[in-house]
Protein backbone atom coordinates (compact mmCIF):
# COMPACT_ATOMS: atom_id res chain seq x y z
CA UNK A 1 0.00 0.00 0.00
CA UNK A 2 1.25 3.48 -1.03
CA UNK A 3 1.31 5.67 2.28
CA UNK A 4 -0.05 9.33 1.19
CA UNK A 5 0.78 11.14 4.64
CA UNK A 6 -1.74 13.95 5.93
CA UNK A 7 -0.29 16.58 7.77
CA UNK A 8 -3.19 19.73 6.68
CA UNK A 9 -1.79 20.43 3.41
CA UNK A 10 -3.80 20.99 0.53
CA UNK A 11 -3.92 19.08 -2.90
CA UNK A 12 -3.21 15.50 -0.86
CA UNK A 13 -6.60 14.15 -3.22
CA UNK A 14 -5.22 15.05 -5.98
CA UNK A 15 -2.37 13.23 -5.68
CA UNK A 16 -4.41 10.46 -4.47
CA UNK A 17 -6.71 10.65 -7.71
CA UNK A 18 -3.73 10.46 -9.78
CA UNK A 19 -2.39 7.39 -8.18
CA UNK A 20 -6.03 5.33 -9.16
CA UNK A 21 -5.92 6.75 -12.56
CA UNK A 22 -2.47 4.90 -12.97
CA UNK A 23 -4.05 1.80 -11.21
CA UNK A 24 -2.27 1.88 -7.71
CA UNK A 25 -4.23 2.29 -4.76
CA UNK A 26 -3.10 4.14 -1.73
CA UNK A 27 -4.12 5.88 1.53
CA UNK A 28 -4.10 9.30 3.23
CA UNK A 29 -3.09 8.90 6.54
CA UNK A 30 -0.53 9.94 9.62
CA UNK A 31 -0.95 6.97 11.24
CA UNK A 32 2.79 5.86 11.78
CA UNK A 33 2.73 2.23 11.92
CA UNK A 34 0.98 2.89 8.35
CA UNK A 35 3.55 5.06 6.80
CA UNK A 36 6.18 2.56 8.44
CA UNK A 37 4.95 -0.62 7.38
CA UNK A 38 3.88 0.96 3.38
CA UNK A 39 5.84 -0.17 0.31
CA UNK A 40 6.19 3.39 -0.67
CA UNK A 41 5.14 7.24 1.16
CA UNK A 42 4.68 10.28 -0.29
CA UNK A 43 4.56 13.92 0.99
CA UNK A 44 2.51 16.15 -1.25
CA UNK A 45 1.13 19.37 -0.31
CA UNK A 46 0.47 22.85 -0.39
CA UNK A 47 0.86 25.05 2.31
CA UNK A 48 3.07 26.73 5.15
CA UNK A 49 6.57 25.16 6.08
CA UNK A 50 6.13 26.80 9.93
CA UNK A 51 2.89 25.45 10.20
CA UNK A 52 3.63 22.06 8.27
CA UNK A 53 6.85 21.61 10.36
CA UNK A 54 4.86 22.32 13.55
CA UNK A 55 2.30 19.40 12.52
CA UNK A 56 5.14 16.94 12.07
CA UNK A 57 6.26 16.90 14.62
CA UNK A 58 3.51 17.36 17.08
CA UNK A 59 2.76 14.05 15.79
CA UNK A 60 6.10 12.30 15.47
CA UNK A 61 5.95 12.16 12.14
CA UNK A 62 9.36 14.33 11.58
CA UNK A 63 11.19 10.86 12.78
CA UNK A 64 9.22 8.70 11.20
CA UNK A 65 10.21 10.62 7.79
CA UNK A 66 13.66 10.68 8.37
CA UNK A 67 13.95 6.56 9.48
CA UNK A 68 12.20 5.26 6.07
CA UNK A 69 13.90 3.21 4.10
CA UNK A 70 11.17 2.50 1.37
CA UNK A 71 10.83 5.18 -1.54
CA UNK A 72 9.99 8.51 -0.46
CA UNK A 73 8.48 11.23 -2.37
CA UNK A 74 8.22 14.79 -1.45
CA UNK A 75 5.19 17.25 -3.96
CA UNK A 76 6.18 20.97 -4.00
CA UNK A 77 5.84 21.68 0.04
CA UNK A 78 6.60 18.06 0.55
CA UNK A 79 10.17 19.14 -1.41
CA UNK A 80 10.77 22.20 0.81
CA UNK A 81 10.03 20.55 4.17
CA UNK A 82 12.72 17.98 3.27
CA UNK A 83 15.10 21.12 3.02
CA UNK A 84 17.46 22.26 5.80
CA UNK A 85 15.46 25.33 6.50
CA UNK A 86 12.96 27.68 5.18
CA UNK A 87 12.60 31.14 5.17
CA UNK A 88 8.84 30.85 5.13
CA UNK A 89 8.61 31.34 9.05
CA UNK A 90 11.95 31.10 9.17
CA UNK A 91 11.66 27.05 10.39
CA UNK A 92 14.10 24.22 10.54
CA UNK A 93 13.12 21.11 8.53
CA UNK A 94 13.84 17.73 7.66
CA UNK A 95 17.37 18.24 6.53
CA UNK A 96 17.28 15.44 4.09
CA UNK A 97 18.31 17.48 1.20
CA UNK A 98 21.48 19.89 2.03
CA UNK A 99 19.71 23.09 0.65
CA UNK A 100 17.67 26.05 2.23
CA UNK A 101 14.32 27.32 0.89
CA UNK A 102 13.87 30.95 -0.32
CA UNK A 103 11.87 33.58 -1.23
CA UNK A 104 11.61 34.56 -4.99
CA UNK A 105 13.03 37.81 -4.83
CA UNK A 106 9.73 40.19 -3.91
CA UNK A 107 10.61 43.00 -7.17
CA UNK A 108 9.53 40.24 -9.51
CA UNK A 109 6.19 38.33 -9.96
CA UNK A 110 5.43 36.06 -7.45
CA UNK A 111 3.97 33.30 -6.93
CA UNK A 112 5.36 31.25 -9.71
CA UNK A 113 2.68 29.54 -11.24
CA UNK A 114 2.34 27.58 -14.53
CA UNK A 115 3.68 25.69 -17.03
CA UNK A 116 7.53 26.02 -17.08
CA UNK A 117 10.53 23.53 -18.62
CA UNK A 118 11.94 21.20 -16.85
CA UNK A 119 15.64 21.09 -17.74
CA UNK A 120 17.38 17.39 -17.20
CA UNK A 121 20.53 16.69 -15.45
CA UNK A 122 19.94 12.87 -13.90
CA UNK A 123 18.52 11.03 -11.71
CA UNK A 124 15.54 8.20 -11.26
CA UNK A 125 12.50 10.48 -11.05
CA UNK A 126 13.30 12.04 -14.33
CA UNK A 127 14.16 8.56 -16.76
CA UNK A 128 11.87 8.81 -20.11
CA UNK A 129 11.67 12.38 -19.76
CA UNK A 130 12.98 15.04 -22.32
CA UNK A 131 15.43 17.24 -22.16
CA UNK A 132 13.13 20.48 -21.40
CA UNK A 133 10.05 19.22 -21.01
CA UNK A 134 6.97 20.94 -19.41
CA UNK A 135 5.29 20.64 -15.89
CA UNK A 136 3.48 22.71 -14.14
CA UNK A 137 4.52 24.62 -10.88
CA UNK A 138 2.83 26.53 -7.95
CA UNK A 139 4.93 28.25 -5.36
CA UNK A 140 6.50 31.31 -4.32
CA UNK A 141 9.48 29.91 -2.21
CA UNK A 142 12.07 27.70 -3.87
CA UNK A 143 15.18 25.17 -3.19
CA UNK A 144 18.66 26.18 -3.41
CA UNK A 145 20.34 24.13 -6.21
CA UNK A 146 22.53 21.57 -4.19
CA UNK A 147 24.19 18.46 -4.72
CA UNK A 148 20.83 16.37 -4.53
CA UNK A 149 19.29 18.66 -7.48
CA UNK A 150 18.74 16.15 -10.45
CA UNK A 151 16.93 18.59 -12.45
CA UNK A 152 16.67 22.75 -12.56
CA UNK A 153 13.86 25.34 -13.33
CA UNK A 154 14.50 28.81 -14.33
CA UNK A 155 12.39 31.22 -13.26
CA UNK A 156 13.86 34.51 -11.75
CA UNK A 157 17.04 32.15 -11.48
CA UNK A 158 17.34 28.76 -11.28
CA UNK A 159 16.21 26.33 -8.83
CA UNK A 160 15.57 23.06 -7.97
CA UNK A 161 13.09 21.11 -9.88
CA UNK A 162 13.55 17.76 -8.57
CA UNK A 163 16.23 16.29 -6.23
CA UNK A 164 17.24 12.45 -5.16
CA UNK A 165 19.16 11.24 -2.18
CA UNK A 166 19.19 7.17 -1.90
CA UNK A 167 15.52 6.92 -1.22
CA UNK A 168 14.12 10.25 -1.61
CA UNK A 169 13.00 11.69 -4.14
CA UNK A 170 10.95 15.12 -4.27
CA UNK A 171 9.83 17.57 -7.36
CA UNK A 172 8.86 21.21 -6.70
CA UNK A 173 6.29 21.05 -9.78
CA UNK A 174 3.09 18.83 -9.90
CA UNK A 175 3.60 15.69 -11.40
CA UNK A 176 -0.11 15.36 -10.60
CA UNK A 177 -1.06 18.35 -12.55
CA UNK A 178 1.42 18.08 -15.09
CA UNK A 179 0.07 15.68 -17.84
CA UNK A 180 1.81 12.84 -19.61
CA UNK A 181 4.97 13.90 -18.22
CA UNK A 182 3.67 13.84 -14.77
CA UNK A 183 2.49 10.77 -15.25
CA UNK A 184 5.36 9.49 -16.35
CA UNK A 185 7.33 10.83 -13.30
CA UNK A 186 4.92 9.42 -10.87
CA UNK A 187 5.37 6.07 -12.67
CA UNK A 188 9.00 5.79 -12.33
CA UNK A 189 8.84 6.92 -8.71
CA UNK A 190 6.26 3.67 -8.12
CA UNK A 191 8.24 1.53 -10.21
CA UNK A 192 10.79 2.03 -8.10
Amino acid sequence: MIAIINYNAGNIRSVQNALKNLGYQSVITNDIDVIKNASKVILPGVGEAKSAMQFLKEKGLDEVILSLKQPFLGICLGLQLMCKHSEEGDVACLGIFNANVRLFPPRDIVPHMGWNNLVKRSGKLTANIQAEEDVYFVHSYFAEISRETTAVCDYIQPFSAVMEDDNFYATQFHPEKSSKVGEQILLNFLKL
